[in-house]
Parts: structure tokens; sequence; C-alpha cells
């Protein structure tokens, strides 16, 4: 580039622009990336009108929504490690784009499903069928990447999958403004036809780099993901730090209406502080994670934000006005940035805690761990916090930080069993 006087300027050779440094550094990390935003679109466009879809269309009352989803997260979790051990045989890259694909065309059955029977059953297989292609995805982007791109990349694709949803809320959004009951069938029949694309996508997508032959007799030799049980203890303990969603999704939102004067508005602020916050800092937030040392930083950070965020919005319920609407607004902040520190934390751990050879298996085993961790948080926390106020907020900070205390003895005895029994990462 010439300046004024004529002479040239150089741009370092390291040195990047801003716009660069907003995209994924890598062609791979940005095709997975265009792949998140496209799955994203399709499954927040039939999300977001999903409860007028089974209401409306299916015929369910609002407790039989509820029902299938518990029992639907109760059958998955079983075949969580099951469905892992088969991506480990059959390929990562294959169990993801076959998952994917039959979950397309699981949605393009949704308009003829009626009545509770055939929703429960159409819920069960959906959530395995997920499950088997989350197993596979999980573990493929992982060995896909070398160590040190791993976690910059997930946050990238995490950031553009907040970007597909919001594109899918809109659309989602601009169907259910029709108020017509075809136009809301017809919106699992755009879910299924993105997610198709969406298969192709993962089709067109490298293998990972091929592994060593395994012995005969390695079922017998290598433990298996379940038996490490300081690794299942870890992923419970960030299931619980996870738990920040049932902060930001359901007690914020129910306290905001309930116990304070704030006008009911501020929730769409909130959740879209919450999407600007996930897009724009999350590479942020995971940025140096490169070891396990530095996830368990990165979820003591989260874990200080988780508390932070107790600790304001607790006090929300005696103050008034503009004061209320700014400390409620600050606590959604917090609780947001718990959720930025743990996703690097989780994707740490995932990169340097898991056996290469048992990918996917370990992937199950933290889905087990995570559940563990978090599935008794909706009712639990929001029990203490609208009925015991401020000492229900003092004792859901209490929980996860003294969880939070059991990751760096768990993260540790997890690397010492993996330096025994696993394969390099």
């Amino acid at each position: 580039m010439s300046t004024m006087d004529g002479t040239e300027t150089r741009r370092e050779p390291g040195a990047q622009s801003w716009w660069q440094r907003q995209l994924p550094p890598s062609p791979l990390a940005r095709s997975l990336s265009v792949q998140s935003i496209l799955f994203a679109v399709g499954e927040g466009t039939f999300i977001t009108g999903s409860a007028v879809f089974f209401t409306q269309i299916v015929g369910l009352s609002a407790a039989q929504v509820g029902i299938g989803l518990t029992v639907a997260g109760v059958v998955s979790f079983f075949f969580a490690v099951p469905a892992g051990k088969l991506a480990d045989r059959v390929g990562t890259r294959r169990m993801w784009a076959i998952g994917a694909g039959l979950t397309a065309l699981l949605y393009l059955v949704w308009p003829m499903i009626h009545g509770f029977a055939a929703y429960l059953a159409m819920m069960v297989v959906l959530e395995v069928v997920s499950q088997a292609g989350w197993s596979g995805r999980g573990a493929y982007t992982i060995d896909i990447f070398t160590r040190e791109e791993r976690v910059q990349s997930q946050a990238f694709m995490r950031a553009a999958l907040n970007i597909g949803f919001t594109v899918g809320a809109l659309i989602g959004g601009l169907a259910l403004a029709t108020n017509s009951d075809a136009v809301v069938r017809a919106v699992p029949l755009l879910t299924g036809a993105i997610l198709l694309a969406n298969t192709y996508w993962i089709t067109r997508l490298p293998d990972p780099p091929a592994k060593a032959p395994r012995p005969t007799d390695d079922e017998v030799i290598k433990p298996r993901a379940l038996k490490n049980r300081p690794f299942l203890a870890l992923m419970t303990g960030d299931g619980v730090l996870g738990t920040n969603q049932v902060l930001l999704n359901i007690v914020i939102p129910l306290w905001l209406v309930e116990e304070t004067d704030a006008p009911r508005v501020l929730l769409a602020w909130l959740f879209a502080t919450n999407t600007v916050m996930a897009v724009l800092l999350q590479v942020a937030a995971a940025r140096g994670v490169d070891s396990v040392a530095r996830s368990l930083r990165a979820s003591y950070i989260s874990s200080g934000f988780f508390v932070l965020s107790c600790a304001i919005v607790l006090v929300t319920h005696d103050t008034i006005g503009w004061l209320t609407i700014a400390l409620v607004w600050l606590g959604h902040v917090t609780v947001t940035g718990a959720e930025l520190f743990q996703s690097a934390g989780h994707w740490g751990f995932m990169s340097d805690l898991t056996d290469a050879d048992q990918r996917a298996e370990y992937q199950g085993a933290a889905h087990i761990g995570g559940t563990l961790g978090s599935v008794w948080a909706p009712a639990l926390y929001t029990w203490l916090a609208m009925e015991h106020g401020s000492f229900g907020w003092i004792t859901i900070a209490a929980i996860v930080a003294i969880s939070t205390l059991t990751m760096g003895p768990s993260a540790r005895a997890a690397e010492r069993y993996l330096a025994r029994h696993g394969s390099a990462t």
C-alpha cells in the first residue's frame, strides 16, 4: 500500500486485519462453520414453532409434550455409549452423516404424526438418532484438527451455531406470524430439506487422519470409557457448571416475571444480548485453552461468573425501576460469561482427556456425566430461587462453587488414567 509521499508500507507477515480475525483460521474450520450454520438454521426453524406444532398439529397437551421430551432424553442417556462405540467402529464422519441424514428424513415424517403414542415413538427415535450423529460429530471435530487448533476451531463453530439459530428463529417466527396451520405444518418439511443439505455438506468433508490398527485383543487390553471414573466425575462436575443454561433460559426469566418489577419486554433484550455475546465473544473466551490446566482455569472463571450472576440477581427482589432493569440485565450478562468459559473448558477437556482410539465412545461417556450433573437442575434451581429467595440463590451458587472445586482433582486423575491406559491425543 502506498502512502501519500509515494513510499510503500507493508503489513507484517503475521498481522491480520480485524475482519480476518473474526473468520475461522483455516478452510476446514470455515467449512465446518458453514455446516454449523446450515444445521442450526434447520433446527432453529422448527424449534421456534415446535410448541405450536405439537399442540395444534400433532394434538398434544403441554404435559404430553414435556413427557415425550423427558422419556426421549432418558432413552438417549442409555444409548449414548453404545452409539459412541458404533461411531468408533464405522467411522466418525460416516456416523455423523448417517445420523444427520436419518434426522432429516424423520423431520419430513413429522406432518404425518398425530396423537401421543406416535409422538412419543417419534421423539425417542429422533433423540437416539440425533445422539448417535452428535457422538460422531464430537469425535470427528477433535480428530480432524491438530491439538493446537481444536478448541479455537470449535469456538468458531459454536459462534456459527448461534448465528444459524438466530436465522432459524426468524424464519420460524415468520411462519408463526401467518397464523396458518398449513404453514406451521410445512415448517418441519423446510427443516428436513435444510438438514438434507446439511447432510450432503457433511459427506463432502474430509476424512480424519487414519488411526493405527488396533490389536485383535484390544477389547481386553484397553479399558472402556465408562471405566475411566475420574473422567466421568469431571464431566459430571462440568455438567453442573453447564447448568448456567438453566439460569439463562428458565430461572432468571421466571424471576424477572414473578419476583421483580422489570417489564417483560426486557426478556427480549436479555436473549438478544446473550446471542450477540455468544457470536462475538466465544472465540475470545476460548483463546489459549490448549491444556488441561488452562481448561480448568476456564472452568474456574465460568464458576466465578456463575456465582456473581446469582449474587447480582438475588438483590433485584428489593430494587425498583431502572436499577432492577440494569441489575437483571447484568445478571444475564454474567451468566452468559459463565456459558462462554464453560464451553471453552469443556472443549479443552474433550481434546486432552479422551482416548484417540475411543473418541466417540468418550463423547457418549461425557454425555452421561453431563446428564448426571444437570438433569436435576431445572426443578431444583426453580424451587430454590422462587420459593426461598436469597437463600435459594446462595444455595445455587454454593452448589456450583463446590462442584467446580472437585473438577481439579478429577481432571488430574483423568490425566493420569489416560497416561496409563490411553492412546496419544
